[in-house]
């Protein structure tokens, strides 16, 4: 029986980046962004705090946009400080290459397994999948959907008992499954 994962964002990712004000790289947003016009032109900012000084930063969302080239139901959340459309943001390869950002996902996911530990004496045949592009490492989600620890499903690994099309040793943030043997 294929049983499905699914590993969701519990909150937005902290937002790396070097504070001007301290040594602290690391910033917290809650989807507040700043809507600046000039006559015809917007900008947009999404707002991060410093974790460790406060300071504000501001990382650019749309620079110099003419306002008719901005859809009205996005300027609409823009002003309403939709966290939803700010998660959407961060994950955009092009606003964290034009920003110099990474994302940090420690601590903002969690893993529905939607049922108790299975590892009786039958195969488990699980489908994992990602609500946002999240990267952890597959034999981490493992452990902790089973109920062991890392160590003990980096052997199950080594055994040959844990068995996935992909690679289980790195990061993931896509889509894959996997099979436990007993």
């Amino acid at each position: 029986m294929l049983t499905t994962w699914v590993v969701a964002p519990t909150c937005l990712p902290r937002v790396i980046r070097r504070c001007h004000g301290c040594a602290s790289d690391r910033f917290r947003t809650d989807g507040k962004f700043r809507v600046n016009a000039h006559h015809k032109l917007l900008d947009v900012w999404l707002l991060a705090l410093c974790t460790a000084c406060g300071d504000t930063t501001k990382l650019t969302v749309l620079e110099r946009a003419h306002v008719r080239s901005v859809r009205p139901e996005l300027l609409d959340r823009l002003h309403d400080n939709d966290a939803v459309l700010a998660a959407e943001l961060l994950q955009d390869p092009v606003v964290r290459r034009r920003n110099r950002i990474a994302l940090d996902w420690d601590d903002a996911w969690r893993l529905d397994t939607g049922v108790p530990d299975q590892l009786d004496h039958e195969v488990l045949d699980v489908s994992v999948r990602f609500a946002a592009r999240i990267p952890v490492r597959p034999v981490r989600l493992i452990a902790e959907g089973c109920g062991l620890s890392r160590a003990e499903a980096e052997g199950l690994l080594a055994e040959g008992k844990l068995v996935s099309a992909v690679r289980l040793t790195g990061k993931l943030s896509g889509d894959f499954t996997f099979m436990l043997k007993p």
